[in-house]
């Protein structure tokens, strides 16, 4: 169970005013994708009816998304009573210069594909749309701009990028537009001090999130994927098929040495 230390602002009860979740998106997400959506196609007209409304925003390479990443998002969506997440891949990354990175559509389908069974869960592709390096600055302040004021933005990721949130571009202006939820990751906790030194550099307001500990990293799938090994249960069976369709990570080598791929394939459709 995730633990939530929230400062600042009481949080809300059952009664907050936000949309059930099945009124997020009530079309089949395949038909959604065509339309052309600003931010997201299921959270587009997100508070356009007044109601109070909590979106979380999970930025990330997800090179490929796992599902350490789907269950950090569900437990920041339930303790910080957030009504839907959007998982925003990164176009091209400021810190992952030193290594190739799997081309953008590929990280947007594979995300598509691991949330589109959850209705509270979304993709955008704005920062892959949008042309140079990725800033969390700018793609906040796009969201800010089109979402109306009864819409709070929730930005989820890591204690320890927090801890040098002063390092980040145009910093100030992100305290501005959204609260952050830093997840404490397995191996890694803030200690007072640092969270005296997040305070000090800004009105930031954070919420800290004890997340289950799931280690599981993207550069292990992808590790495990070209030594031939199994992925199974470590991402959505849909993920871990598309990874193989299109021979990422050394897939189309190495799917030899696992015979156990094949065999799996339909019984994971049900995973």
């Amino acid at each position: 169970m995730a633990l939530a230390e929230e400062s600042g602002r009481s949080r809300r009860g059952a009664a907050h005013g936000g949309r059930a979740v099945g009124q997020l998106g009530a079309s089949p997400f395949g038909a959604q994708r065509s339309g052309g959506s600003v931010i997201s196609p299921r959270l587009d007209s997100l508070g356009s009816d007044g109601a109070a409304v909590r979106l979380g925003i999970m930025g990330g390479t997800f090179d490929p998304i796992h599902i350490g990443h789907l269950a950090v998002a569900e437990q920041a969506r339930e303790a910080m009573q957030l009504d839907a997440v959007v998982f925003v891949p990164t176009g091209e990354p400021v810190f992952k210069k030193d290594r190739d990175v799997t081309p953008a559509e590929h990280r947007l389908e594979m995300c598509r594909l691991a949330v589109e069974s959850n209705p509270a869960f979304d993709v955008s592709d704005i920062e892959i749309r949008r042309k140079g390096n990725t800033y969390t600055v700018e793609t906040l302040r796009q969201m800010r701009a089109h979402y109306p004021e009864n819409v709070e933005l929730w930005f989820i990721t890591g204690a320890d990028a927090v801890a040098s949130i002063v390092k980040w571009r145009e910093s100030a202006a992100i305290a501005g537009l959204a609260t952050l939820i830093a997840v404490t990751r397995p191996g890694f906790a803030l200690t007072e001090q640092v969270k005296d030194d997040i305070a000090s550099a800004g009105p930031f307001d954070v919420r800290y999130l004890e997340a289950t500990a799931l280690s599981v990293s993207s550069s292990d799938l992808r590790s495990r994927v070209a030594n031939g090994l199994s992925i199974r249960y470590l991402t959505m069976a849909r993920v871990r098929d598309y990874i193989y369709e299109h021979g990422l990570y050394g897939a189309a080598s190495a799917r030899g040495k696992a015979a156990c791929c094949d065999a799996e394939a339909s019984e994971l459709n049900r995973y």
